[in-house]
């Protein structure tokens, strides 16, 4: 994924709770849902043990407004209450980007 710079990355550090409940599913529509906002950019995640997800944004301005998207806001308590042990979110703004591709 190239993107133009700046942009903004918010990156969401978390541990998982036991079990799934309804978590999978919630995720991939969340996914989805962040795919219509304005602003939104992208998407990357990985788990193993610990969990990393990056979604990269235009603008502040576009964050904020994910973040108050109501359908999110009730996937952000179901995660307090259910779903996560322990996170951080940590917001960022893109100076520059490369990558190394054998491809």
């Amino acid at each position: 994924m190239e993107l133009q710079t700046p942009y903004y990355a918010v990156i969401f550090t978390n541990t998982r709770t036991e079990g799934d409940f309804g978590y999978a599913k919630m995720a991939e529509k969340m996914e989805q849902l962040a795919q219509g906002q304005p602003g939104y950019l992208g998407f990357e995640s990985a788990r193993s043990g610990l969990g990393i997800a990056v979604s990269y944004w235009e603008s502040l301005e576009a964050i904020t407004g994910w973040k108050a998207h109501m359908e999110h806001q009730l996937a952000q308590e179901k995660g307090k209450a259910q779903w996560y042990s322990w996170y951080k979110v940590r917001i960022c703004r893109v100076e520059r980007e490369y990558e190394f591709s054998t491809s």
